[in-house]
């Protein structure tokens, strides 16, 4: 598949509408808009959360894998008939949500088996590199609370709910991991103020 983008700058958003992928043009603060920025704004806090990974770690294939599934939901958001369970064939290499599901869930399996089961909450804290890991895992939790929100106004395939869940519990896995596997977790401790 080829892609080229000629132009960036096209002035077409000026006046508070944009275009979905089949043309239709919608207003910015649409249902549909909401829930493909929010599925971008969780890209982008995966990536700042791999700088914090060794290039050749496993999590860090993992999280580009899981960036590229976004980018495809995405993709499968922004034109409508496409976010329906008859049209999920493919999602970034997986034959369908489900695969990519099971994918999430065997990542973070991996992950929790290592670590010690959990005795209070955990604050969302530690190293740098789990405290971003917690920034995406919220952001990836309001990127599902937007696709719920679109799927009250429209059909979105069951299947790219369950990624973004799953994702958000790989990505809390991956932050304990990253506080040395839960031993450098930072736990609620109530009534403990000041």
């Amino acid at each position: 598949m080829s892609i080229r983008i000629d132009r960036i700058v096209t002035r077409g958003g000026d006046g508070g509408q944009t275009s979905l992928g089949d043309g239709t043009r919608v207003d910015k603060s649409s249902a549909r808009i909401e829930a493909l920025g929010a599925v971008d704004e969780a890209n982008a806090t995966i990536g700042v959360l791999r700088l914090h990974l060794s290039p050749t770690s496993p999590d860090e294939a993992c999280l580009a894998r899981m960036q590229s599934l976004l980018f495809d939901i995405g993709g499968m958001l922004c034109v409508p008939e496409n976010g329906t369970p008859d049209t999920e064939a493919l999602i970034d290499g997986f034959q369908g949500g489900d695969e990519a599901v099971a994918f999430i869930e065997e990542a973070t399996e991996r992950l929790r088996v290592r670590q010690e089961p959990l005795r209070s909450f955990v604050l969302p804290a530690g190293s740098a590199g789990a405290a971003h890991a917690h920034l995406a895992r919220t952001v990836v939790r309001r990127a599902e609370r937007r696709v719920v929100a679109l799927r009250q106004e429209d059909t979105v395939s069951p299947s790219l709910l369950r990624c973004l869940s799953r994702l958000s519990d790989y990505l809390f896995v991956l932050a304990r991991h990253l506080n040395d596997d839960g031993r450098g977790d930072v736990l609620w401790q109530p009534n403990k103020g000041p």
